[in-house]
């Protein structure tokens, strides 16, 4: 019986929180260039809708992607950039969460990169093959992992090109948590569920403002800004109010 390769990119709703997965297993869930359309329309979509909290990025099987099909790499055939996508998803206005459920390759590791959290399994690895293949890899893509990782952490990565295990991505910074397989959607809904808690116009604008300051390009007036319109806000005033009905906030 021929093995079913899957499909674009699945959407799910579930209150305040969406789920976006990968979905061709036997490929590991490669991207095909339809697929960065696909997921440009989602998170474009996503970002308008206002009920919106928090943003889980996940893959089917085991692995959670093997990044862009690199025989359309170079073919011109595309009208979206697989830079363009991951960029698009570290500006998303919500926060995101990458539940890695599997090892991460090649254009995957910038990906789940781009999300503001990151959890993995016991027994994934994570490998970045660009030095091997001869690829200089696009300069956002160098850019995030030397602000977020810093710039041991992303030389191993791109120059040594070697397989890097779930431990080591923890102790380097890119997981936030290493949990056990069977616990991965227990813990993801854990931290998905505080970060839907939690007032959304003072988190849109902390995250927008702390990825500037990863960039190296601050906006101290907007952010500045940000800061005096949240102290007459409601989220502030209900905020107080939960504080000391010692209870929890309702925004």
């Amino acid at each position: 019986m021929p093995i079913d390769p899957g499909g674009p990119p699945l959407l799910v709703m579930d209150g305040p929180c969406a789920t976006i997965r990968l979905d061709r297993p036997a490929l590991h869930n490669r991207l095909e260039p339809a697929d960065l359309d696909a997921l440009m329309t989602m998170l474009g979509e996503l970002a308008e809708q206002p009920a919106l909290r928090v943003l889980v990025l996940t893959g089917t099987g085991t692995s959670f992607c093997s990044g862009f099909d690199l025989k359309a790499l170079g073919s011109g055939a595309r009208s979206v950039g697989f830079d363009q996508v991951v960029d698009r998803l570290e500006a998303f206005p919500r926060p995101t969460v990458a539940a890695l459920q599997g090892s991460v390759y090649g254009g995957a590791t910038d990906l789940a990169l781009a999300c503001d959290f990151r959890l993995g399994v016991e027994g994934m690895k994570l490998v970045m093959p660009a030095g091997r293949l001869g690829i200089h890899y696009y300069p956002s893509g160098l850019e995030r992992a030397v602000t977020r990782l810093g710039l041991a952490a992303a030389k191993r990565l791109f120059l040594l090109a070697e397989p890097i295990e779930a431990d080591d991505l923890l102790a380097m910074g890119y997981l936030d948590r290493l949990v056990p397989g069977d616990q991965l959607a227990a813990a993801t809904d854990e931290i998905a569920n505080k970060l839907a808690g939690n007032a959304p116009n003072a988190v849109r604008g902390m995250k927008r403002t702390l990825n500037a300051i990863a960039r190296g390009t601050p906006d101290r007036a907007d952010a500045q800004a940000a800061y005096e319109a949240s102290k007459g806000s409601d989220e502030l005033a209900e905020g107080l109010r939960a504080f000391a009905g010692r209870r929890k906030p309702v925004f």
